[in-house]
């Protein structure tokens, strides 16, 4: 499909959507940050809010009242791809911005992202997940996240050269290639984005990873929530693999494979009465603790504490996404929907 480069303008309108459900203590950052940004276009801002339980109706009211390019639409599925359709649906400029309310857009971000879209004549354009953590716990996700051991090296986490990509995080897109792709399937809680760009490329569309654009994200504040979320990630990817075997890569099988593999060792290594031999099924959780006991250096430039949490993080990051491949990709769970990782 042919593009013309030159068909958005020279400073086409943006539309930012969010989706926003019990974000109390992030929306307001987030919307901050995108009306500072240093586009010389016309811009919109428009979230879709959920059925949120904390004071996020609250906060939004207040950023409502005094800022004329906010508009609210109202999401009462509270789920994201149902919030993104909503808010895409109501907002009216060629170029549309994803944002997520747990992320800080840099001033240079639509600029950027804009002139490398009437470069490329990509679809859509996206950039680095800069992971940001206050706390040493958050510190210690962060550095999960930025690292090949942790999510597998993908550009979006860890940076790499300008080019066509499989997928990129959040994304901005023209108008027209959304709507022609069918907007997000609402039907996946989690991966909707791999699974629209998956249509996009589909149609001969261009997905473009470019690492100047860099996007800080907050990471999650506890080991539960941290564990929710990977669970519900885990759950969702499964599905994707088992729908779209041929557009997933190795990279996405190996946590459930080492979850296998660590759980059949520490099975056999107790069947030791049987056969002194059935202890060799030690050596492979042995040799994973290892692994993530060398690798919490990665993590020191934060500190001892840091450090201390990476052991914790990296085991839960893989086993609960791993797990939650198995079950989903098995199709061993009641209720896809439930798993919303919030």
């Amino acid at each position: 499909m042919p593009h013309d480069h030159r068909d958005l303008g020279e400073l086409p309108g943006v539309s930012y959507v969010m989706p926003v459900l019990n974000e109390e203590q992030h929306v307001a950052a987030a919307v901050a940050s995108l009306l500072a940004q240093d586009y010389a276009g016309p811009s919109e801002v428009v979230l879709a809010l959920g059925p949120s339980t904390d004071g996020t109706d609250a906060a939004v009211a207040a950023l409502l009242a005094r800022e004329p390019r906010l508009t609210v639409v109202r999401n009462p599925d509270g789920s994201t791809p149902a919030g993104l359709n909503r808010a895409i649906e109501a907002s009216s400029y060629p170029v549309v911005v994803r944002v997520d309310a747990h992320s800080i857009l840099p001033a240079d971000y639509t600029r950027t992202a804009v002139e490398v879209m009437q470069r490329t004549g990509a679809d859509n354009v996206g950039g680095v997940m800069d992971a940001r953590g206050v706390t040493p716990f958050e510190q210690a996700v962060a550095v999960a996240y930025g690292s090949r051991i942790g999510l597998g090296g993908t550009r979006h986490h860890t940076s790499g050269r300008e080019g066509p990509a499989e997928t990129v995080y959040l994304g901005v897109f023209r108008r027209q290639s959304l709507l022609d792709a069918g907007l997000f399937d609402e039907g996946f809680k989690r991966g909707q984005d791999w699974e629209l760009n998956r249509r996009i490329r589909s149609r001969g569309g261009i997905v473009w990873f470019t690492p100047a654009l860099k996007v800080g994200y907050r990471p999650r504040a506890s080991v539960l929530s941290l564990a929710r979320q990977f669970f519900s990630t885990g759950v969702w990817r499964g599905e994707l693999a088992r729908r779209f075997p041929a557009n997933n890569g190795l990279r996405y099988w190996a946590p459930p494979v080492a979850v296998v593999l660590i759980v059949l060792g520490i099975v056999a290594g107790c069947l030791a009465e049987l056969s002194p031999w059935w202890l060799l099924g030690f050596i492979v959780p042995a040799g994973y603790l290892l692994i993530v006991l060398a690798s919490s250096v990665i993590a020191r430039r934060h500190g001892l504490r840091a450090m201390a949490w990476f052991v914790v993080v990296l085991p839960v990051i893989h086993f609960t996404w791993g797990t939650g491949f198995i079950l989903g990709f098995l199709k061993l769970t009641r209720n896809l929907a439930e798993f919303t990782g919030r």
